[in-house]
């Protein structure tokens, strides 16, 4: 696919850790993946669902999408504060920074330094936003081998 906007897509060349996902051999071969068509509304957080579009498919898929990141290339997940209160998450693998959905800010400059180490026992303590997660997997899973 590409040409790539979201940040850290130069960096965005660490292999996967797992074949689980025929096809997925780095973080650029997982973008183009969701981006035709498994990022959907539904796996949008629900607050945001009236602004999710396929134009603006990365809204509200951060979370779900950076732990799944972690669990096919490893590393850590960070969390950029936002003015609500929520975080916005990110990753960081053997010291590659990227963020596969940073592009719903559009022209939004965020600091990706000193931000604090996210949890999935945290955020998937909150049932909706592991369903999601599940679902984000499921249906990668399926694009991959189906």
């Amino acid at each position: 696919m590409g040409p790539y906007h979201f940040f850290g897509w130069e960096q965005a060349d660490v292999p996967a850790q797992t074949h689980e996902y025929p096809g997925i051999r780095t973080p650029l071969d997982l973008y183009d993946r969701l981006s035709d068509g498994v990022w959907q509304a539904d796996t949008c957080a629900p607050r945001l669902r009236p602004g999710w579009s396929p134009e603006n498919k990365t809204l509200g898929q951060c979370s779900i999408t950076a732990f799944l990141v972690q669990d096919i290339f490893g590393g850590a997940v960070y969390g950029i504060r936002r003015p609500d209160g929520n975080y916005h998450c990110y990753n960081v693998v053997d010291g590659h920074v990227f963020d596969l959905t940073s592009e719903q800010f559009g022209g939004e400059v965020l600091s990706y330094r000193d931000n604090p180490e996210q949890s999935r026992e945290v955020h998937f303590a909150k049932a909706e936003k592991k369903a999601r997660y599940e679902l984000l997997k499921a249906r990668l899973l399926a694009a991959c081998t189906g």
